[in-house]
């Protein structure tokens, strides 16, 4: 059985999701969210999480959104002055001072930012992203808008500091769409996603209709 199957069959016990039908799924929208939560229950509160395949001192120096831009963001919140949260504190502010010498605006204080700037860092990255892919596949790069659908071949994903993505290829042209764990084994097939308010939604392209994923 294949991986996402056997996490399906899992959140299905625990009542997160519900099987209509063979490779049929009904998910909530929050469904990452309770996932973590019901694999936090599982482990007694216990959760590792990867924020970001970059280390902090690299994130110090990237054009894109990072982990560090969040935590400049709220502050450093929560970050102690010893161990990791010392580093952490001290790479953000060499972070607000790599930014700020190429002309991003700050928020209040010297290691902090504009909450503005995350959005844009980000797609300042995207898009220099899709024009490398573009030049090399010698497809259009259609940008995705909210309350938009794209459909297209699941080619490749593409890692990125504020994270990874996947280039959906409709023949002509080509979409990056924030990736989800639930497309992992869906790579070389016709997969569909929806943009709705800051969120994605992903669909599998059948020969008998559409399935939620």
């Amino acid at each position: 059985m294949a991986t996402h199957v056997r996490r399906l069959e899992a959140l299905r016990r625990a009542g997160i999701v519900e099987r209509v039908a063979e490779g049929l799924w009904t998910v909530p929208d929050d469904l990452v969210e309770r996932g973590r939560q019901h694999d936090a229950q599982r482990l007694d509160g216990v959760v590792v999480e990867l924020k970001s395949h970059l280390p902090i001192e690299r994130q110090a120096r990237v054009i894109g959104a990072t982990w560090l831009d969040q935590q400049l963001i709220g502050g450093g919140r929560g970050l102690g002055d010893l161990g990791f949260g010392g580093e952490a504190k001290q790479a953000m502010q060499q972070r607000a001072d790599f930014l700020v010498d190429r002309g991003w605006p700050s928020g209040a204080g010297s290691a902090c930012l504009a909450r503005n700037v995350l959005g844009t860092l980000r797609n300042q990255q995207l898009t220099k992203a899709a024009k490398e892919i573009a030049a090399e596949t010698g497809l259009e790069h259609r940008p995705v808008a909210d309350g938009q659908r794209v459909a297209g071949i699941y080619r490749r994903s593409v890692m990125l500091t504020s994270g990874r993505y996947a280039m959906l290829d409709d023949g002509l042209g080509f979409s990056l769409v924030p990736w989800k764990p639930v497309i992992e084994q869906r790579l070389g097939q016709q997969l569909a996603a929806a943009v709705r308010g800051g969120g994605l939604s992903w669909e599998l392209v059948r020969l008998r209709g559409l399935s939620i994923i």
